[in-house]
């Protein structure tokens, strides 16, 4: 089920937190991963790191607001490693601020990575397997990163909750769209972890009592999303498309 051999995996925002520790994962099980983030210098050492255990593995600079960056991206990647038939959009970016102080700007930079960014990206993949001939093989893969703000109002995040909202919604929407496509499209919605956005905060005294306010009283690890991760990126999930699943240890109970 979590046998990622023969699959080509592109991941955005691959340079740190859950796209750098999916990657090592998703090549430990056999997958070739191409890496993309806008900072491609960071990615190298991962990966090295993957090539030095054995895996195969590339790094592509991608700026996932920008189409002609990700058109280039995925070429790149494919040059280096051939079809793409597995795709996770997991590139985010987050401002914490009131409604009343966002500045527009933000709330454009938000939406521009967050939602534009995961459309671009989930559309250029797309593109890609149908050529490769996804509809006649059923193998194309595309999982989008949602977070519990696509679900539950999170404190002064309001261009966050609305754009990983909108990422739920899509998810839906292209799996309707690409179902005789030979694509299935799937969404994540993971709870807090500690990641270069939030750990400053959640170190902080209104992280530490939100943390403390949920039922299990901490944040979760990178390694919790693997399981479903893997699966849905997998030929084992051949039946499930348009779904969306809660990875949040239970935070909002």
């Amino acid at each position: 089920m979590f046998d990622l051999t023969g699959r080509t995996i592109l991941i955005t925002g691959a340079s740190s937190g859950i796209g750098a520790h999916i990657a090592r994962r998703a090549s430990a099980a056999g997958a070739a991963i191409a890496l993309a983030a806008r900072r491609k210098d960071r990615l190298v050492d991962i990966q090295r790191e993957i090539e030095a255990a054995g895996g195969s593995a590339c790094s592509v600079e991608m700026d996932v607001s920008d189409e002609q960056s990700v058109a280039a991206g995925f070429d790149a990647a494919q040059e280096a490693l051939g079809p793409i038939n597995s795709v996770l959009a997991n590139a985010g970016m987050n401002y914490a601020s009131s409604a009343l102080g966002l500045p527009i700007s933000e709330f454009d930079n938000i939406l521009n990575v967050n939602l534009r960014g995961v459309f671009i990206t989930a559309r250029e993949g797309a593109k890609r397997m149908i050529s490769a001939g996804a509809q006649e093989k059923g193998d194309g893969r595309i999982l989008l990163v949602g977070s519990v703000g696509s679900r539950h109002v999170l404190d002064k995040l309001v261009a966050y909750n609305t754009s990983k909202a909108g990422v739920l919604m899509m998810g839906r929407a292209l799996a309707k769209e690409w179902a005789l496509k030979g694509i299935n499209v799937n969404t994540i919605c993971p709870g807090y972890l500690k990641t270069e956005l939030n750990a400053e905060w959640l170190d902080g005294p209104a992280g530490q009592a939100m943390v403390n306010g949920f039922p299990r009283k901490r944040v979760m690890e990178a390694e919790d999303l693997v399981p479903m991760t893997l699966y849905l990126l997998s030929a084992g999930s051949r039946a499930v498309t348009g779904a969306a699943f809660d990875i949040d240890d239970g935070s909002f109970l």
